[in-house]
């Protein structure tokens, strides 16, 4: 299930309340620090205690080539 455009518009980050990138609608990702946010069912699980840091270099660059949807 696919979030809403208008919905991604006010979705933010909960540790840093900045815009989120979706990727490939499984998760919303924040690139400043590292930090995946799974979708179960079209819902964002937005707990910052189940965030996925992402450390890799290569794995955060492959996070950034996959988002559909850019912040602004």
């Amino acid at each position: 299930m696919a979030l809403d455009d208008k919905l991604l518009e006010i979705l933010v980050c909960p540790q840093d309340r900045e815009p989120l990138l979706l990727v490939n609608d499984e998760f919303l990702y924040n690139p400043r620090l590292r930090r995946a946010y799974r979708i179960d069912d079209g819902i964002p699980v937005l707990l910052v205690d189940e965030a996925v840091a992402v450390d890799d270099d290569a794995e955060h660059q492959r996070m950034l080539d996959r988002a559909s949807h850019q912040p602004g």
